[in-house]
């Protein structure tokens, strides 16, 4: 590969975006999301996240956009992308991104705005959900009927289906902060279960990377970042369940839960105390996964080249900063907070990092060029579309 931009047709490299590029609208709006939980507000504090917010939003369009290219000129392949193993498990990216931009919206939105954006908003949680959950079911009964996978390829990404329900707690739990009682109870309830069904799911999965992880090879150098995909559902399950038993209390403060018992239970504070103890309880579980895959990664270091897998240094990881922050606000620990805004630093870093090895990759033409597109080149091969034959794969 030369230093010098590849020299291709402008609409040829627009059309051969791939579902793994929605990471990183992921990651840019999971720092826009991280940046309004911070626990030191600062002057500027939230012009930073607007920027980020509106910069994610660009990027979205951008990209909507790219792949609209990529169906209507080659549609039989795109729809072969849903199920491909090489993509289609990155098409959980593509909500995850509308759910990060849903909570920006809250976030920096509602505080300029009147209550007819949070009407809006309770509308565009439903519909959220109901998509989210529609992708975890469809897509993995296409997965499972059309392909064949191997406990051997196991990794993390194979959550990603399932990330769409994992973000959908803490997405309720700042909802909640604008909400009225009545759509707020129905709100709480609908982010528990979904994300009850995204952890139980993810959970699933857990036994089987592990599995891979101790009865064969650790995965290929370029693919070791997407190991930080682990950090997420446990991550995104503590924050999210530690902000919604904190928005308990104001939602369901007396209940009588049985006819038989007169006696109220303040179901509130219960579900405050259980949101917390099992927020806890899976924060060390999300830091093992990360250190895990933090230790790999150092090891080979030095012999990595840049890939869309390099986005998971991110976006997981956002997760545990905010489960952090959440922890020390619910504790009240100046120490706790100050290692949440810490990680905070360090994560905007790494997108700085990450997106300008992005852009010079995009730049140089090692990306959105033939050979260079994991999981493109590959599903129009199957289709005998293929202009060149893929070499990269991503799980």
């Amino acid at each position: 590969m030369t230093d010098a931009p590849v020299k291709l047709p402008l609409i040829y490299r627009l059309s051969r975006i791939t579902w793994p590029w929605f990471t990183c609208t992921m990651s840019t709006g999971a720092i826009a999301a991280l940046l309004s939980q911070q626990p030191f507000p600062f002057r500027g504090l939230v012009a930073i996240g607007t920027m980020f917010f509106i910069f994610d939003a660009v990027l979205f369009f951008i990209f909507n956009l790219m792949m609209f290219i990529r169906i209507t000129r080659n549609p039989r392949a795109w729809l072969a992308s849903l199920h491909h193993p090489n993509e289609s498990f990155f098409f959980g990216a593509y909500w995850v991104s509308v759910a990060l931009i849903i909570y920006s919206i809250q976030a920096y939105g509602v505080p300029r705005s009147g209550p007819w954006l949070i009407r809006a908003l309770e509308v565009l949680f439903w519909v959220y959900i109901s998509c989210s959950l529609c992708v975890a079911i469809f897509q993995y009964q296409a997965i499972f009927s059309v392909e064949r996978l191997l406990i051997a390829d196991a990794m993390p990404a194979w959550i990603l289906p399932a990330y769409p329900s994992l973000v959908t707690g803490p997405l309720a739990g700042v909802l909640l902060k604008s909400q009225p009682v009545e759509s707020g109870q129905r709100i709480l309830i609908a982010g528990i279960a979904i994300q009850g069904l995204g952890w139980t799911i993810a959970f699933i999965i857990y036994t089987m990377y592990l599995t891979r992880l101790t009865t064969h090879k650790m995965p290929a150098h370029g693919m070791r970042p997407g190991m930080y995909v682990a950090v997420g559902p446990a991550a995104y399950t503590s924050a999210g369940l530690i902000s919604l038993g904190r928005a308990s209390p104001g939602l369901f403060p007396t209940l009588n839960l049985s006819s038989a018992s007169p006696t109220p239970i303040p179901v509130g504070s219960v579900m405050a105390v259980l949101g917390f103890v099992s927020g806890i309880f899976l924060f060390l579980v999300a830091f093992w996964f990360c250190a895990l895959a933090t230790i790999t990664v150092l090891r080979v270091v030095r012999r990595m080249s840049w890939t869309l897998n390099w986005w998971a240094f991110i976006f997981p990881n956002v997760g545990l900063a905010i489960a952090c922050i959440q922890i020390g606000d619910a504790l009240g620990s100046k120490g706790v907070q100050g290692v949440g805004a810490g990680l905070t630093l360090l994560l905007i870093v790494m997108w700085i990092f990450v997106m300008g090895a992005s852009l010079r990759a995009l730049w140089k033409g090692q990306v959105l060029s033939p050979n260079n597109d994991p999981g493109l080149d590959d599903v129009e091969l199957v289709l005998g579309d293929a202009i060149t034959t893929g070499r990269n794969r991503i799980y």
